[in-house]
Protein backbone atom coordinates (compact mmCIF):
# COMPACT_ATOMS: atom_id res chain seq x y z
CA UNK A 1 0.00 0.00 0.00
CA UNK A 2 2.65 2.67 1.13
CA UNK A 3 4.36 1.47 -2.27
CA UNK A 4 1.32 2.53 -4.16
CA UNK A 5 1.15 5.66 -2.42
CA UNK A 6 4.48 6.68 -3.51
CA UNK A 7 4.19 5.66 -7.51
CA UNK A 8 0.94 7.73 -7.24
CA UNK A 9 2.58 10.38 -5.19
CA UNK A 10 5.49 10.37 -8.12
CA UNK A 11 2.74 10.34 -11.06
CA UNK A 12 0.45 13.21 -9.89
CA UNK A 13 3.77 15.20 -9.59
CA UNK A 14 5.07 14.33 -13.24
CA UNK A 15 1.40 15.52 -14.19
CA UNK A 16 1.34 18.77 -11.62
CA UNK A 17 5.03 19.54 -12.77
CA UNK A 18 3.78 19.51 -16.64
CA UNK A 19 0.72 21.74 -16.28
CA UNK A 20 1.98 24.13 -13.79
CA UNK A 21 5.25 24.63 -16.49
CA UNK A 22 2.65 25.28 -18.91
CA UNK A 23 -0.07 27.70 -17.09
CA UNK A 24 2.75 29.67 -15.79
CA UNK A 25 4.45 30.02 -19.03
CA UNK A 26 1.52 30.93 -21.12
CA UNK A 27 -0.01 33.48 -18.59
CA UNK A 28 3.61 34.66 -19.15
CA UNK A 29 2.81 35.23 -22.57
CA UNK A 30 -0.68 36.81 -21.23
CA UNK A 31 1.66 39.70 -19.84
CA UNK A 32 4.49 40.32 -22.95
CA UNK A 33 7.05 38.79 -20.68
CA UNK A 34 10.17 37.76 -22.76
CA UNK A 35 11.18 34.24 -23.10
CA UNK A 36 14.23 34.59 -21.58
CA UNK A 37 12.97 36.55 -18.35
CA UNK A 38 10.24 33.39 -18.77
CA UNK A 39 12.34 30.43 -19.18
CA UNK A 40 14.79 31.60 -16.35
CA UNK A 41 12.38 32.54 -13.03
CA UNK A 42 8.79 31.22 -14.43
CA UNK A 43 9.60 27.84 -15.77
CA UNK A 44 12.59 27.20 -13.47
CA UNK A 45 10.46 28.34 -10.50
CA UNK A 46 7.45 26.17 -12.10
CA UNK A 47 10.11 23.29 -12.07
CA UNK A 48 11.21 23.16 -8.74
CA UNK A 49 7.51 23.11 -7.57
CA UNK A 50 7.28 19.61 -6.83
CA UNK A 51 10.20 19.75 -4.51
CA UNK A 52 9.03 22.90 -2.81
CA UNK A 53 5.39 21.53 -1.78
CA UNK A 54 7.00 18.17 -0.85
CA UNK A 55 9.31 19.82 1.06
CA UNK A 56 7.00 22.27 3.14
CA UNK A 57 4.52 19.40 3.49
CA UNK A 58 7.37 17.23 5.26
CA UNK A 59 9.15 20.20 7.75
CA UNK A 60 5.15 21.01 8.46
CA UNK A 61 4.45 17.44 9.63
CA UNK A 62 7.78 16.80 11.58
CA UNK A 63 9.43 15.14 9.01
CA UNK A 64 12.20 17.37 8.28
CA UNK A 65 14.89 15.01 7.06
CA UNK A 66 12.57 14.62 4.06
CA UNK A 67 12.36 18.33 4.12
CA UNK A 68 16.11 18.89 3.63
CA UNK A 69 17.51 15.34 1.81
CA UNK A 70 14.13 15.96 -0.50
CA UNK A 71 16.21 18.92 -2.34
CA UNK A 72 19.83 17.44 -1.91
CA UNK A 73 18.54 14.28 -3.13
CA UNK A 74 17.21 16.03 -6.13
CA UNK A 75 20.13 18.08 -6.75
CA UNK A 76 22.17 14.39 -6.65
CA UNK A 77 19.82 13.20 -8.82
CA UNK A 78 19.83 15.92 -11.49
CA UNK A 79 23.46 15.07 -12.06
CA UNK A 80 23.82 11.60 -11.19
CA UNK A 81 20.63 10.49 -12.90
CA UNK A 82 18.92 12.96 -15.33
CA UNK A 83 22.18 14.77 -16.88
CA UNK A 84 23.72 11.02 -17.05
CA UNK A 85 20.50 9.55 -18.42
CA UNK A 86 20.29 12.37 -21.39
CA UNK A 87 24.17 12.46 -21.95
CA UNK A 88 23.70 8.47 -22.81
CA UNK A 89 20.92 9.00 -24.83
CA UNK A 90 22.17 12.42 -26.86
CA UNK A 91 25.68 13.38 -25.89
CA UNK A 92 25.06 17.48 -25.06
CA UNK A 93 26.46 20.45 -24.92
CA UNK A 94 28.41 22.72 -21.84
CA UNK A 95 27.97 26.39 -22.89
CA UNK A 96 30.32 28.93 -21.25
CA UNK A 97 28.14 30.39 -19.10
CA UNK A 98 28.53 27.05 -17.47
CA UNK A 99 32.41 28.04 -16.27
CA UNK A 100 31.51 31.61 -15.45
CA UNK A 101 28.41 31.51 -14.37
CA UNK A 102 25.89 28.50 -13.75
CA UNK A 103 28.45 26.34 -11.85
CA UNK A 104 30.14 28.67 -9.51
CA UNK A 105 27.17 30.36 -8.66
CA UNK A 106 25.45 26.52 -7.59
CA UNK A 107 28.62 25.30 -6.23
CA UNK A 108 28.28 28.96 -3.79
CA UNK A 109 24.87 27.84 -2.80
CA UNK A 110 25.58 24.58 -1.95
CA UNK A 111 29.02 25.52 0.24
CA UNK A 112 26.47 28.11 1.94
CA UNK A 113 23.93 25.25 2.76
CA UNK A 114 26.63 23.21 4.42
CA UNK A 115 28.16 26.33 6.24
CA UNK A 116 24.41 27.05 7.59
CA UNK A 117 24.38 23.30 8.39
CA UNK A 118 27.04 22.47 10.55
CA UNK A 119 26.94 25.88 12.25
CA UNK A 120 23.98 24.25 14.49
CA UNK A 121 22.16 21.70 12.61
CA UNK A 122 19.48 24.12 11.96
CA UNK A 123 18.47 26.17 8.71
CA UNK A 124 16.99 29.00 10.67
CA UNK A 125 14.34 31.63 9.02
CA UNK A 126 17.43 33.78 8.76
CA UNK A 127 19.62 31.67 6.80
CA UNK A 128 16.68 30.87 4.70
CA UNK A 129 15.89 34.61 4.13
CA UNK A 130 19.83 34.66 2.72
CA UNK A 131 19.74 31.72 0.49
CA UNK A 132 16.23 33.42 -0.60
CA UNK A 133 17.88 36.72 -0.99
CA UNK A 134 20.85 35.66 -2.98
CA UNK A 135 18.50 33.79 -5.49
CA UNK A 136 16.87 36.96 -6.45
CA UNK A 137 20.33 38.85 -6.75
CA UNK A 138 21.37 36.16 -9.10
CA UNK A 139 18.68 36.19 -11.33
CA UNK A 140 17.70 40.09 -11.22
CA UNK A 141 22.33 40.06 -12.38
CA UNK A 142 21.24 37.21 -14.80
CA UNK A 143 18.74 39.06 -17.03
CA UNK A 144 20.75 41.86 -16.96
CA UNK A 145 23.61 40.25 -18.00
CA UNK A 146 21.62 38.23 -20.69
CA UNK A 147 20.92 39.41 -24.12
CA UNK A 148 17.93 38.42 -26.71
CA UNK A 149 20.54 36.43 -28.75
CA UNK A 150 20.17 33.55 -25.23
CA UNK A 151 16.51 33.24 -25.75
CA UNK A 152 14.87 29.36 -24.80
CA UNK A 153 14.27 27.39 -27.60
CA UNK A 154 12.32 24.94 -25.67
CA UNK A 155 9.75 27.56 -24.39
CA UNK A 156 6.33 26.31 -26.32
CA UNK A 157 5.49 29.53 -28.77
CA UNK A 158 1.57 27.96 -28.83
CA UNK A 159 1.53 28.58 -25.20
CA UNK A 160 1.11 31.99 -26.53
CA UNK A 161 -2.35 31.34 -27.91
CA UNK A 162 -3.84 29.55 -24.87
CA UNK A 163 -7.18 30.74 -23.82
CA UNK A 164 -7.85 32.16 -20.39
CA UNK A 165 -10.32 28.77 -19.91
CA UNK A 166 -7.63 26.68 -20.84
CA UNK A 167 -4.82 28.18 -18.29
CA UNK A 168 -7.77 28.33 -15.75
CA UNK A 169 -8.09 24.37 -15.95
CA UNK A 170 -4.13 23.53 -16.48
CA UNK A 171 -3.99 25.31 -12.97
CA UNK A 172 -6.82 23.60 -11.09
CA UNK A 173 -4.82 20.67 -12.48
CA UNK A 174 -1.46 21.45 -11.64
CA UNK A 175 -3.04 22.60 -8.22
CA UNK A 176 -4.78 19.61 -7.16
CA UNK A 177 -2.06 16.83 -8.44
CA UNK A 178 1.18 18.50 -6.62
CA UNK A 179 -0.79 18.96 -3.94
CA UNK A 180 -2.34 15.36 -3.28
CA UNK A 181 1.34 14.34 -5.23
CA UNK A 182 3.72 15.70 -2.38
CA UNK A 183 0.84 14.35 0.19
CA UNK A 184 0.91 10.51 -1.08
CA UNK A 185 4.63 10.61 -1.98
CA UNK A 186 5.75 12.06 2.05
CA UNK A 187 3.06 9.59 3.42
CA UNK A 188 3.96 6.85 1.43
CA UNK A 189 8.01 7.40 1.90
CA UNK A 190 7.71 8.01 5.95
CA UNK A 191 5.17 4.79 6.31
CA UNK A 192 7.72 3.01 4.11
CA UNK A 193 10.76 3.56 5.75
CA UNK A 194 9.39 2.53 9.30
CA UNK A 195 7.92 -0.45 7.66
CA UNK A 196 11.34 -1.39 6.47
CA UNK A 197 12.97 -0.09 9.55
CA UNK A 198 15.28 2.47 7.72
CA UNK A 199 15.36 6.20 8.41
CA UNK A 200 13.83 9.22 6.54
CA UNK A 201 16.64 10.31 5.14
CA UNK A 202 17.19 7.62 3.55
CA UNK A 203 14.02 7.08 1.73
CA UNK A 204 13.93 11.07 1.20
CA UNK A 205 17.61 11.13 -0.73
CA UNK A 206 16.59 8.17 -2.91
CA UNK A 207 12.80 7.27 -3.37
CA UNK A 208 11.61 10.91 -2.72
CA UNK A 209 14.09 12.71 -4.22
CA UNK A 210 13.94 10.63 -7.72
CA UNK A 211 9.70 11.54 -7.63
CA UNK A 212 10.59 15.04 -7.37
CA UNK A 213 13.25 14.93 -10.02
CA UNK A 214 10.88 13.10 -12.79
CA UNK A 215 9.28 16.62 -13.95
CA UNK A 216 13.50 17.45 -15.23
CA UNK A 217 14.00 13.84 -16.41
CA UNK A 218 10.31 13.92 -18.49
CA UNK A 219 11.02 17.32 -20.09
CA UNK A 220 14.44 16.13 -21.24
CA UNK A 221 13.85 13.48 -22.49
CA UNK A 222 11.01 14.80 -24.38
CA UNK A 223 13.29 17.24 -25.75
CA UNK A 224 15.82 15.14 -27.12
CA UNK A 225 13.00 13.18 -28.93
CA UNK A 226 12.02 15.98 -30.06
CA UNK A 227 15.61 17.30 -30.82
CA UNK A 228 15.05 20.79 -29.57
CA UNK A 229 18.67 22.99 -29.23
CA UNK A 230 17.30 24.09 -25.80
CA UNK A 231 18.38 21.31 -24.18
CA UNK A 232 21.36 21.98 -22.44
CA UNK A 233 23.53 21.51 -18.78
CA UNK A 234 22.43 24.95 -18.04
CA UNK A 235 18.99 23.73 -17.02
CA UNK A 236 20.02 21.43 -14.77
CA UNK A 237 22.06 23.71 -13.16
CA UNK A 238 19.46 26.37 -12.63
CA UNK A 239 17.35 23.90 -11.33
CA UNK A 240 20.11 22.79 -8.33
CA UNK A 241 19.94 26.49 -7.88
CA UNK A 242 16.65 27.16 -7.39
CA UNK A 243 16.01 24.32 -5.03
CA UNK A 244 18.54 25.17 -2.53
CA UNK A 245 17.51 29.03 -2.93
CA UNK A 246 13.89 29.04 -3.13
CA UNK A 247 12.83 24.81 -2.26
CA UNK A 248 15.39 25.72 1.17
CA UNK A 249 14.70 29.16 1.44
CA UNK A 250 11.35 29.28 1.21
CA UNK A 251 10.72 26.08 3.34
CA UNK A 252 13.00 27.63 5.93
CA UNK A 253 11.00 31.03 6.63
CA UNK A 254 7.72 29.31 7.51
CA UNK A 255 9.45 26.62 9.50
CA UNK A 256 12.97 26.10 10.40
CA UNK A 257 14.31 22.97 9.00
CA UNK A 258 16.48 20.53 11.77
CA UNK A 259 19.12 18.81 10.00
CA UNK A 260 20.19 14.94 11.37
CA UNK A 261 23.60 14.54 11.68
CA UNK A 262 23.99 11.80 9.10
CA UNK A 263 23.02 14.11 6.49
CA UNK A 264 25.89 16.60 6.88
CA UNK A 265 28.19 13.32 7.20
CA UNK A 266 27.11 11.70 4.35
CA UNK A 267 24.42 13.29 1.97
CA UNK A 268 25.66 16.99 1.65
CA UNK A 269 28.89 15.67 1.08
CA UNK A 270 28.21 13.51 -2.31
CA UNK A 271 26.13 16.96 -3.20
CA UNK A 272 29.07 18.52 -3.27
CA UNK A 273 31.00 15.75 -5.38
CA UNK A 274 28.54 15.25 -8.00
CA UNK A 275 29.04 18.85 -8.73
CA UNK A 276 32.42 18.62 -8.91
CA UNK A 277 32.55 15.46 -11.08
CA UNK A 278 30.26 17.30 -12.85
CA UNK A 279 32.81 19.88 -13.39
CA UNK A 280 35.70 17.29 -13.62
CA UNK A 281 34.04 15.56 -16.36
CA UNK A 282 32.81 19.06 -18.59
CA UNK A 283 36.82 19.80 -18.66
CA UNK A 284 38.12 16.60 -19.88
CA UNK A 285 38.12 15.84 -23.65
CA UNK A 286 36.40 16.07 -25.33
CA UNK A 287 36.06 19.70 -23.75
CA UNK A 288 32.17 21.56 -23.77
CA UNK A 289 30.72 17.94 -23.97
CA UNK A 290 28.86 15.65 -22.23
CA UNK A 291 29.39 12.28 -24.09
CA UNK A 292 28.18 9.08 -23.42
CA UNK A 293 30.91 7.83 -22.09
CA UNK A 294 30.97 11.27 -19.25
CA UNK A 295 27.30 9.91 -18.92
CA UNK A 296 27.80 6.17 -18.16
CA UNK A 297 30.36 7.67 -15.39
CA UNK A 298 27.94 9.90 -13.43
CA UNK A 299 25.44 7.20 -13.56
CA UNK A 300 27.56 4.27 -12.29
CA UNK A 301 28.16 7.27 -9.17
CA UNK A 302 24.64 7.57 -8.56
CA UNK A 303 24.29 3.40 -8.27
CA UNK A 304 27.05 3.33 -6.23
CA UNK A 305 26.04 6.41 -3.89
CA UNK A 306 22.50 5.01 -3.61
CA UNK A 307 23.99 1.53 -2.79
CA UNK A 308 26.08 2.86 -0.22
CA UNK A 309 22.52 4.91 1.16
CA UNK A 310 21.07 1.72 1.45
CA UNK A 311 23.74 0.02 2.84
Amino acid sequence: MNLALIFLGFFLLLIGGEFIVRSSVAISFKFNISKIVIGMTVVAFATSLPELIVSLNAAINGSPSIAINNVIGSNIANIGLVLALISILASIRVDSTFYNKDWPVMFTFSILLILFSINDYILTQIEGAILLFLLIVFIIYFLKKSSNKEINDDIDNKLSLASNTKIFIWLLLSSLSLYFGAEFLVDGAVNFAKQINISEAVISVSIVAIGTSIPELAASIIAIVKNEKGLSVGNLIGSNIFNIGSVLGITAIIKPIHIAQEIIDRDIIWMLFFAILLFVLALLPKRNKLSKFKGFIMLLSYFYFIFLVFM
